[in-house]
């Protein structure tokens, strides 16, 4: 058995999320039917995390076992010419038999993007969140600040996640501003919990609206009460970009 990793890029928008569900259609599940077939065996991908209905991925990481002698490339090769739904394989190669795609994985990072402006956009509206009020770009930060760190998250977890604990470590969180008042949010942690980072950018919407202060946005952090934050943000607007190994 050869135990290999690959890297996938893929479009959200019509999959049910990641994870292989009954009579839905998933990355998961494209994936693995992909692969059942070019390699004649039924093959079980383990992904370094679940990504929502909606949400994009420009760096999924998944592993795989497989009893085959076919090359890694031509592997690849052969995945990017079966998967017909908008996913792209980038990366496939062999890695130790004991290397998991999950559990090996010490930090993740997304980004968020929001489209600033009064009007909305025809083009790319799947993947980003049009907010036409005004954002105050300094409070929004200033709460990225009282994010990063190691912190209990709960006030930011949604219902289902599945966890030993709401203890999670931020490396770092800001916003860049691009042309034409986009926005993209970039955090990066040891790990996330369900909705964590969609909940995160509705609650620092608050702030950059004006509804609730960096001080505010601090009590609801500490409480650890998600009836106090913000609602969840548009799936749409979320990229996992990158998963990031020893």
């Amino acid at each position: 058995m050869t135990n290999f990793k690959i890297t996938i890029e893929y479009d959200g928008t019509p999959f049910s999320g990641w994870q292989v569900q009954n009579d839905c259609k998933t990355v998961q599940g494209e994936i693995e039917q992909a692969l059942s077939l070019i390699l004649n065996q039924p093959v079980r991908i383990n992904g370094s995390g679940r990504t929502d209905a909606g949400v994009h991925a420009l760096g999924q990481v998944a592993t795989f076992n497989a009893d085959t002698k076919i090359d890694s490339q031509a592997l690849k090769k052969g995945l990017n010419s079966v998967i017909k739904s908008p996913i792209v394989i980038h990366e496939c190669t062999r890695v130790d038999d004991d290397f998991h795609a999950r559990y090996n994985a010490r930090a993740k990072e997304y980004h968020y993007h929001i489209l600033n402006r009064q009007d909305a956009c025809a083009v790319g509206h799947n993947y980003l969140w049009h907010i036409p009020k005004p954002l105050d770009m300094d409070a929004m930060e200033a709460c990225c600040g009282i994010i990063t760190g190691t912190h209990d998250f709960k006030a930011f977890e949604g219902a289902g996640s599945p966890r030993s604990t709401t203890v999670r470590t931020i490396f770092s969180a800001g916003f860049d501003k691009g042309n034409d008042h986009r926005l993209r949010f970039r955090i990066k942690g040891d790990g996330f919990l369900r909705f964590m980072v969609r909940n995160i950018v509705g609650t620092l919407v608050l702030a950059g609206t004006g509804k609730i202060s960096p001080k505010e946005f601090s009590t609801i952090l500490e409480n650890r009460d998600r009836n106090l934050a913000g609602a969840t943000a548009p799936a749409r607007g979320l990229f996992l970009v990158n998963v990031l190994y020893n």
